[in-house]
């Protein structure tokens, strides 16, 4: 029984994982826990609705038609309303990222309504693999290689890309990275825009196991920003080691305590995390000295 609810575990913990790291990607590039992060990515996984069931188009066209639309509007987010903001402090971004959160679910309800609706995708929850008596469904093995295929794909764009350098040296040291002729402003666009698409994938994996809905995306996004409190806000890594830890650590409370009480084990995490070690398990606590 242990070893299916760690598959369990790692199935949903898969999804923290990802919104963990794309906000940690924000964080990291700005020090702006996006909490517009969650609604981006359902916003996207309507597109993909639109394309694929109203209009009919093969899967693959809606999965590239929700990507095109999430960086988009990631690039948009960033270029009118973080760069535009007068003399702003980190506060101030926090509820420009809360306003844009409202403005999208207004807007998902004013378009599609609130009605819950079915993603369908090419990966079944209802067909199953059995290893050594431990069962996952087809749709859990999709998201579990979908988040791990992201990470392999983010490394190799920050460590052998001459873009992807430019955004660890701008995350590290914004100041010397404008100094040496990196544009700030720019990579900071990338930077929201590759956080969106990792939103989106996000979106589209919880559809299915969830329903299509303007709420869909509040609970796991809060558990992602639990995951990535956990893993470390400045470190990619700790942020997905701590969205498979919420996930395990979730549904293993969840069958041996108590299911009620399951959903507040990612703030209790946060609130002992920040207790304890602020700076996460793989983050990293820099101290201003003047």
């Amino acid at each position: 029984m242990t070893g299916q609810l760690i598959i369990s575990g790692l199935t949903i913990g898969s999804i923290y994982a990802m919104l963990a790291l794309a906000m940690s990607i924000i964080y990291k590039a700005s020090e702006i826990p996006n909490f517009a992060q969650g609604d981006m990515g359902m916003i996207s996984t309507y597109i993909a609705y639109m394309i694929l069931v109203v209009h009919g188009w093969p899967f693959w066209m809606a999965f590239a038609g929700a990507m095109i639309f999430a960086v988009i509007l990631g690039f948009l987010f960033e270029f009118l309303f973080i760069r535009r903001a007068k003399e702003p402090n980190i506060l101030n971004l926090i509820i420009v990222t809360l306003g844009f959160q409202l403005f999208l679910y207004g807007m998902t309800g004013w378009r599609w309504g609130s009605d819950q609706r079915r993603l369908g995708m090419p990966f079944s929850e209802t067909d199953t693999i059995n290893v050594g008596g431990v069962v996952i469904s087809h749709l859990g093995v999709a998201t579990i290689l979908t988040s791990i295929i992201i990470m392999v794909m983010l490394w190799f764009f920050l460590s052998r890309t001459k873009l992807g350098l430019a955004m660890k040296a701008v995350q590290q040291n914004p100041m010397a990275a404008e100094i040496n002729g990196i544009p700030k402003d720019r990579i900071l666009g990338i930077s929201f825009a590759i956080s969106s698409v990792i939103g989106a994938m996000a979106g589209m994996m919880i559809a299915p196991i969830t329903t299509l809905d303007p709420n869909m995306m509040w609970d796991p996004l809060m558990k992602g920003f639990a995951a990535a409190v956990l893993g470390g806000m400045t470190s990619l890594p700790g942020a997905i080691i701590g969205g498979y830890l919420l996930g395990i650590i979730e549904n293993l409370f969840g069958f041996y305590v108590s299911l009620e009480f399951k959903s507040v084990v990612a703030f209790l995490i946060i609130v002992l995390v920040l207790v304890f070690k602020p700076a996460g398990i793989l983050g990293h606590h820099y101290v201003r000295k003047v």
